[in-house]
């Protein structure tokens, strides 16, 4: 009788600390919110950011530009220890405007929406002329017999799956045609590709991107056509069976260049070799102001730094906020962040990066090595109903670029996930404007990123 009452005394205690504890995280959490949604400055220095730099493609003039907005955002933001992180990055230009048309039965030239694939060979001034194959895989392009292709351009026309209702699954089950495509082509012997743009609308905004990089392999100028010239084009196959497009673009490298990702932190106060990583990209691609991609993340990273210290937290860990380098083209600033704190005292227990959009948040995915994904799992759930209340939900999928290389140090990795619909509308287009991210979405994208940060940094993840 002794011994059942000391249990269920014993058991009230804990769940009253319990409860009083619960209670503490979600005053806690509600203040995040209150903070972000009334007092945050992300969306300022989105702007800034956008309308400063603009454009900035690694190893260009602009990427310099946004690396100063960066280094400004992390003071505003009361960071300390502020430094830039060096990478060696290859220069990519895409030259002279690309153009490509077909002359109608009219004999009159017509001119379709194209931009160059990132990190491709240009057709030169001269450019080229080649009658079109429309194909739907590269399993259909290396099946055909060898020179098959020869002086064809192939037209990679398979559209993102409309019925993936997360569009990002869709993207990854098309985007193998713009990494690939040109070499299977090339094998062949066609002198160039058009890939259909990586987007769910049909509109005329043309969707650049990088390829993969195959060391030694054969490539020809690739070039993606927006969704309605995709369909314009397929339509006039089929009535006419022949046609014949002219492309010219003077994509080329030049050498490589020192880029740098922008990194500061908030000393954490009983475990500073702790440390608890929040980020984005910080170069887009050539074209729009890569608002969404990545601005958005770059400014959601600071404002974790930001709101903490405005509601006069003190972290436990360590929280460090990087801008990183060249994720558009070449990944150097992720790989270099990973291998600079490879071996190292410090120990990173959770990395969190924002890379899908500024749109409204709907879910965290978590990734991790085996060997401790599944503890990493049963503490982050415990948290799951504090962020239900908020319209957030938990997924078991990749995390982000960036991040990705800090998995072999058994670093919880987790991915912000925006509502993802209108995402493709914008991402690698001159569509990627400032003006196309609603302020109140992106604050709760921040707020929800600081919320986690939190949980992390109060409880830890063993």
């Amino acid at each position: 009788m002794q011994k059942g009452l000391l249990t269920f005394l014993i058991f009230g205690i804990i769940s009253h600390n319990a409860l009083a504890q619960n209670d503490a995280d979600v005053l806690f959490l509600k203040s995040i919110h209150n903070q972000s949604l009334t007092e945050s400055k992300c969306y300022g220095w989105l702007e800034r950011l956008c309308k400063e730099a603009g454009p900035r493609l690694a190893g260009s003039e602009a990427y310099d530009v946004a690396v100063s907005v960066g280094q400004d955002i992390l003071k505003e933001a009361g960071a300390v220890n502020i430094y830039l992180q060096p990478c060696d990055v290859k220069v990519w230009k895409r030259g002279v405007k690309e153009v490509a048309y077909y002359i109608d039965e009219k004999g009159e030239k017509q001119y379709l929406h194209v931009l160059s694939l990132g990190n491709t060979i240009g057709t030169g001034l001269a450019g080229i002329t080649g009658k079109v194959i429309e194909v739907q895989s590269l399993a259909e392009v290396d099946n055909m017999a060898d020179a098959s292709l020869e002086g064809k351009i192939v037209f990679f026309n398979r559209p993102m799956d409309a019925t993936q209702l997360r569009t990002f699954n869709a993207y990854g089950g098309a985007v193998d045609q713009r990494g690939s495509g040109l070499y299977s082509a090339a094998k062949k012997g066609a002198v160039a590709v058009l890939v259909r743009s990586m987007a769910l609308a049909n509109d005329d905004f043309p969707h650049t991107g990088s390829i993969q990089s195959i060391e030694g392999a054969k490539q020809v100028p690739a070039m993606a056509i927006s969704t309605n010239d995709a369909n314009k084009i397929s339509a006039l196959l089929k009535e006419q069976k022949e046609l014949s497009i002219f492309m010219r673009n003077t994509c080329h490298f030049e050498g490589t260049k020192s880029n740098y990702s922008v990194i500061g932190e908030i000393k954490g106060s009983e475990f500073p070799n702790e440390v608890i990583v929040v980020g984005g990209h910080l170069d887009s691609w050539d074209v729009g102001e890569g608002a969404h991609d990545d601005g958005a993340g770059c400014v959601h990273a600071a404002q974790v730094l930001q709101t903490l210290n405005a509601l006069n937290y003190k972290p436990k860990r360590t929280i460090r906020c990087v801008m990183f380098a060249n994720e558009e083209n070449g990944l150097a600033g992720g790989r270099a962040y990973a291998a600079a704190t490879t071996g190292k005292s410090e120990k990173h227990i959770a990395a969190l990066e924002s890379d899908s959009g500024g749109f409204v948040p709907r879910d965290f995915s978590f990734d991790a090595d085996t060997s401790v994904f599944k503890s990493y799992l049963k503490k982050v759930n415990t948290w799951l109903p504090l962020f239900e209340s908020y319209g957030l939900q938990y997924k078991t999928e990749g995390s982000g670029a960036d991040i990705s290389p800090l998995k072999p140090q058994k670093t919880l990795l987790i991915g912000l996930r925006p509502d993802s619909q209108r995402y493709f509308d914008h991402h690698h287009t001159t569509n990627d404007l400032f003006s196309t991210v609603h302020k109140r979405e992106l604050e709760l994208g921040a707020a929800a990123m600081t919320s986690l940060v939190y949980m992390i940094d109060k409880y830890g993840l063993q």
